[in-house]
């Protein structure tokens, strides 16, 4: 596979994988690398430093500042495309004849203009961008965030109609393939699992004495999650909770502070917050939003004891027989009373490697992409 060259163009840098949306990407990368495939990386960035550690895994790396101009808000192309847009990408891109792998709709904005006609080219999704963003709008309680949020959502979705014929398509999840089949006519799309950081299950048996949400506590659906958890299911319970995440909100903070039974971690570092997945009792995670892959919910299965979620937080991983389902808030009181003196057994921890591994093999899904590429 020595022969095989492949040009990755990044939204971000994909260290460190410290997020949802680069993790996919920097262990797609090193699994590609381990089977001979030969990476040209190319990365936006809004200002993070580069990272030479990408050299190991990379045959090179060149980085693309991202534009801020408030006109592009007012131009027909989503802002998350037209931000990512740099002439000397184009200059690189063109020096061979390498297949294109473009990581999410943010990166495609030479697919749209047709400059790389005559390439082969693909397109990792991360979600169904327009009804992700329809999501950030609902949940947003800042006036010009939503109105930003749903222009965006509008733009994307006839954006993602207009490039569905041109290239094709992976994507993270039966559903996401099935819309964009449905809504936009795609022909030339698959289904790839998210490549992760874990090969086999290290939840311990036993019980834990808390639980747990955690999230990038900055984005405001998972702030609301945290703060339905708050209001609705452990105002009542009388059982430790711990919220963990990034850059939480003073209002949220001071909603935690004032549960007797509740403490805030406030962006813990990996090592930290991998602690607390691993000696929580139960992993709480509902989701408001139905586009993607939840990664967080990976981690609490790879890592964790009882898992609790809601259809959204379960859909697209294809694990919902790993995790407890519940809906209202009377649901989740429910079951969390009924597990949080259950003994988290061995069979249990046998059951999800035999099931994740079927699924999340980074090895033989990155041989996969290699068999669709070349």
């Amino acid at each position: 596979m020595s022969d095989k060259n492949l040009h990755i163009i990044t939204h971000d840098i994909p260290l460190p994988a410290n997020y949802g949306g680069v993790v996919d990407l920097f262990f797609k990368i090193t699994s590609l690398h381990g089977l001979g495939v030969k990476i040209h990386l190319h990365c936006y960035h809004s200002g993070k430093q580069p990272q030479p550690e990408l050299l190991k895994y990379c045959e090179s790396v060149d980085y693309y500042p991202r534009k801020k101009n408030a006109i592009m808000l007012f131009h027909s192309v989503p802002y998350i495309v037209q931000s990512r847009n740099d002439r000397s990408l184009l200059e690189n891109l063109k020096k061979d004849d390498h297949p294109i792998l473009m990581e999410g709709i943010h990166c495609t904005y030479l697919l749209k203009n047709g400059s790389l006609k005559g390439r082969k080219i693909y397109v990792r999704l991360h979600n169904v961008e327009y009804r992700y963003y329809q999501q950030l709008a609902k949940h947003e309680s800042n006036i010009l965030k939503k109105i930003y949020y749903r222009f965006e959502s509008y733009l994307l979705k006839n954006y993602e109609k207009s490039i569905a014929p041109f290239a094709t398509f992976f994507a993270v999840s039966k559903m996401d393939a099935e819309i964009y089949r449905r809504e936009f006519n795609c022909r030339n799309i698959e289904m790839l699992p998210v490549f992760i950081p874990w090969n086999k299950v290290n939840s311990q048996p036993g019980k834990g004495s808390f639980c747990l949400y955690h999230g990038n506590l900055s984005i405001n659906e998972n702030e609301k999650a945290a703060d339905w958890l708050l209001n609705n299911v452990f105002n009542m319970l009388e059982i430790p909770f711990v919220v963990a995440g990034k850059d939480p909100s003073l209002p949220l903070q001071s909603l935690a502070h004032n549960h007797s039974y509740t403490c805030m971690v406030v962006n813990p570092s990996d090592s930290e917050l991998q602690d607390l997945v691993q000696k929580a009792q139960i992993n709480i995670l509902p989701s408001f939003n139905v586009t993607g892959v939840k990664l967080k919910l990976l981690n609490a299965l790879y890592n964790g004891r009882h898992c609790i979620v809601n259809r959204a937080g379960a859909e697209g991983t294809e694990t919902n027989q790993l995790c407890s389902i519940a809906e209202s808030a009377d649901d989740f009181k429910k079951l969390i009373q009924l597990l949080f003196d259950k003994e988290f057994g061995d069979d249990k921890i046998t059951a999800r490697n035999e099931h994740l591994q079927a699924i999340y093999d980074n090895e033989k899904n990155a041989r996969q992409l290699i068999s669709w590429i070349y």
